[in-house]
């Protein structure tokens, strides 16, 4: 960072937080050199016009010097404040003017078909070799076709998915990086790839019959199940639920090409309105006139920990300039773990959050993610922050362990709880988008409500897990007033009952 700073005429700041010095870079290279002796989060580096602001952890980097070819589109990726360990941006920060971020590539990816052609493609996909595909395959095509995982226009041919794999990036035409951390493959048998033959495209039929979408200038290549596993999950123990519900079992060949979808994905199942796609949560965003926009993606039931993060991150971003900053609070609605709370129930307890104003709906935009779930951590987390790039976020909230679980066969997290937020700090291709890190939220028991922790005071907090959360719910027991809204828990007690009655009726 610091050669390709220096050589294209820009200043470049060094800062070390909480050290006496900062590292002491080549004198060849450096025009000048700024001491700061302060924690980075309190120092904004102000009144240097023209000049590129660098984290200590990318000061003095010995990374080698790019070709002239790479450098150019870099440029202006350099000129932004990364955050030294994902601390908050200061208050003196300037707002960016009021427009959306830019998606990676510049423009969303939409592969509807237009309804001009319809009768046209379906006419086509009619002759064409039909592979029938899954539940989570399909919610693989719902994602693409909408843009999240733009600039990708459908299953991964053999060297996205190796780029994917190996860089966690996609190499863009203008030379410019865009994150891709999880594989978007669709997996074949091989009675599937003898059937194809010599095609060059096929019909893909969803898990009900119905044509879904036509995959053309197709690929095949070998589906090598272990190193996927390895690299993705950074084990290959059993027990990992996406490996077991989708990988496992599925073919020894992967097929990529590019998608072109008969019509647009629904699941009937009430929730549709929910499933805002990233043109249409940007035309929100618009129509509100967010100036920025914070995403928070959650699985589990919102309490009011979360929403005193939500809140206080909107106030924040007040301070710092914004005029009208949206939350974007975003649960994840495709596949995921037997014992998650199901989608349908999460979004009547965040109805209920709403409707008691624990988070105002005025400044609050509730959609669904459609991505499915992989439980692959620090790897992840980073397709997460990625595909809200492409909806317009351009803050994301990032907390402990994000994307993470605990280790399938031993009794510990299968991921560091910290680095998460640390590799969206440092992530080729996430560059834009600024990271906001949970702060660590406890129910305080002199307030009975839930505060951020004050360590001056430990024995006035406690700390109430998703386990004695579930088992107050089980039970019927209240959680300490203050903890959730009473028509949110009335909801989760309604739904941990439900299933214990199941349980207990096919028990033999």
């Amino acid at each position: 960072m610091a050669p390709l700073a220096t050589l294209y005429g820009r200043d470049v700041t060094f800062a070390a937080p909480y050290r006496p010095s900062p590292p002491a870079p080549s004198q060849a290279l450096i025009s000048w050199q700024e001491r700061v002796e302060a924690p980075a989060a309190s120092h904004f580096f102000a009144g240097l016009q023209q000049s590129t602001r660098l984290s200590a952890r990318f000061a003095a980097s010995d990374r080698r010097i790019p070709r002239e070819r790479d450098v150019t589109p870099r440029v202006a990726e350099i000129d932004r404040v990364l955050e030294v360990n994902g601390a908050f941006l200061g208050a003196s920060a300037k707002p960016a003017a009021a427009e959306l971020i830019e998606p990676d590539g510049g423009t969303l990816v939409d592969l509807l078909v237009p309804d001009s052609k319809a009768a046209e493609k379906e006419s086509e996909a009619r002759g064409l070799v039909q592979v029938k595909i899954g539940q989570i395959d399909l919610e693989w095509i719902h994602v693409v076709s909408e843009g999240w995982a733009s600039p990708l226009k459908g299953f991964m041919r053999q060297a996205e998915y190796l780029q994917a794999l190996h860089f966690n990036s996609l190499r863009m035409p203008n030379g410019l990086l865009a994150n891709m951390s999880i594989p978007i493959v669709l997996a074949i048998d091989d009675e599937q790839k003898e059937s194809i033959g010599n095609a060059s495209s096929v019909t893909l039929v969803g898990p009900q019959g119905d044509m879904v979408a036509i995959l053309s200038n197709i690929e095949i290549y070998k589906h090598n199940k272990e190193e996927r596993i390895a690299r993705t999950w950074g084990t290959t123990a059993p027990g990992l639920p996406y490996v077991d519900e989708s990988i496992t079992n599925a073919g020894n060949w992967l097929i990529g090409g590019d998608l072109e979808v008969l019509k647009r994905v629904k699941y009937n199942d009430g929730l549709d309105h929910y499933r805002l796609s990233p043109m249409e949560l940007r035309a929100e965003f618009a129509r509100r006139k967010a100036d920025a926009v914070f995403a928070f993606q959650l699985r589990n039931p919102v309490h009011n920990g979360h929403a005193l993060l939500m809140t206080d991150t909107r106030r924040r971003l007040l301070e710092m300039g914004y005029k009208n900053p949206i939350l974007l609070l975003h649960p994840l609605g495709g596949f995921t773990k037997a014992d998650d709370v199901p989608l349908e129930w999460r979004m009547r307890q965040h109805d209920e959050v709403l409707k008691a104003g624990v988070l105002d709906p005025e400044t609050t935009v509730v959609a669904i993610f459609p991505s499915p779930m992989h439980y692959a951590g620090p790897t992840e987390v980073q397709w997460h922050a990625k595909a809200r790039i492409n909806a317009g976020a351009n803050f994301y909230i990032v907390g402990r362990d994000p994307a993470g679980m605990g280790h399938p066969i031993e009794k510990r997290d299968l991921y560091d709880a910290d680095h998460g937020k640390l590799v969206l700090s440092m992530a080729p291709g996430l560059e834009r988008l600024n990271i906001l890190p949970f702060r660590v939220a406890a129910y305080d028991k002199t307030k009975s409500k839930m505060a951020f922790f004050d360590p001056s005071r430990p024995q006035d907090f406690v700390f109430i897990s998703g386990t004695k959360m579930r088992n107050f719910a089980k039970s019927g027991e209240s959680p300490p007033d203050g903890f959730m809204c009473p028509g949110g828990w009335k909801v989760l007690v309604e739904y941990y009952q439900s299933k214990a009655k199941e349980a207990t009726a096919t028990s033999p």
